[in-house]
């Protein structure tokens, strides 16, 4: 059976400097490769089609006039591979969110021109979420556009991280701020800002996505629920309404059963997306979960491509 992974990462040289990301450890050479061994690692873990994003901090964290002219090389690079090989790769649109105008332009080019099926923001932009007044034309744009934005963790501000995650150790505090912790409960947060905000009740059409099932917000859901009742939010519905219509969850590297269950249970099989989070987790373990999971081959169809090609238009 057709699986197709959704939150694949890759990066360009020049930004990796930008950002100041790599070092001993860090999957440098295979974020940058856009051929061969990338489509060897598909192959050797049994995935068909790899959904491609820019991966963290992106331009986000950039300032905006360095922002602008990196992601749209980024953006073309990928674009090239995804040309070179239609079969194997879909890209989603990295976007230069410090400055909200040309974010807007680039996410029109790169869905009309460049033909990519969504954008990546990788979290917050310097401190800003996407429900700020300066990101609503974008958001009308992707629902217009009938393309999904796909939420990535990024590292919190320094405030936070200060306030939040530091004084343990060096090593235990950088985790705890970003893939232990601190990112996947921020990005839980960023959807639901987007829910409280009013984003989902004005654009109903809007769809996004967040990884690593959910960024705990099915643990979460009926808590939200009880105490943010239309009669705390003025909104129309309870939050778990809008995230339920609107939200799309992938597995990205969170290959536990327990967080899937819940998931599952919270969303529906409907609402759920496979994904590896390459690099950063092994596509051969991440197909050996999915074909633990014991589904029927209506429920497996759905998770392992069919809600994908139906979100992102495959």
């Amino acid at each position: 059976m057709r699986v197709v992974a959704v939150e694949e990462h890759f990066a360009t040289g020049e930004l990796l400097e930008a950002d100041g990301i790599g070092g001993p450890g860090y999957p440098s050479e295979r974020l940058l490769d856009l051929g061969e061994r990338r489509i060897e690692d598909m192959d050797a873990g049994g995935v068909d089609l790899q959904v491609i994003s820019l991966a963290a901090p992106g331009g986000q964290q950039l300032e905006a006039k360095r922002a602008v002219p990196l992601v749209r090389r980024a953006n073309e690079v990928l674009a090239e591979a995804v040309f070179r090989h239609p079969d194997r790769f879909a890209g989603l649109a990295a976007l230069p969110t410090p400055d909200p105008e040309a974010a807007c332009a680039e996410l029109e080019r790169a869905v009309r021109e460049l033909g990519f099926r969504g954008a990546v923001v990788n979290g917050h932009t310097r401190g800003r979420f996407l429900d700020a007044p300066e990101f609503r034309p974008l958001l009308e744009l992707a629902a217009h556009l009938g393309v999904p934005i796909y939420l990535h963790p990024t590292p919190p501000p320094d405030v936070v991280r200060r306030a939040y995650y530091s004084g343990i150790s060096p090593e235990v505090d950088g985790a705890l701020a970003t893939s232990a912790w601190g990112w996947h409960v921020e990005t839980g947060l960023h959807a639901l800002r987007l829910v409280l905000s009013g984003v989902f009740e004005r654009l109903p059409d809007l769809r996004v996505v967040v990884g690593h099932l959910g960024e705990a917000l099915p643990f979460m859901l009926r808590r939200v629920d009880a105490r943010l009742s239309p009669e705390v939010t003025g909104l129309k519905r309870q939050p778990s309404w809008y995230l339920r219509r609107n939200l799309w969850l992938s597995i990205s590297g969170f290959f536990f059963e327990a967080p899937f269950r819940t998931a599952m249970e919270e969303f529906g099989a409907e609402r759920i997306l496979f994904s590896v989070d390459y690099p950063f987790a092994s596509s051969a373990e991440g197909r050996r979960f999915l074909e633990g999971l014991g589904f029927g081959p209506q429920e497996y169809a759905k998770i392992a491509h069919r809600n994908a090609e139906g979100l992102f238009g495959l």
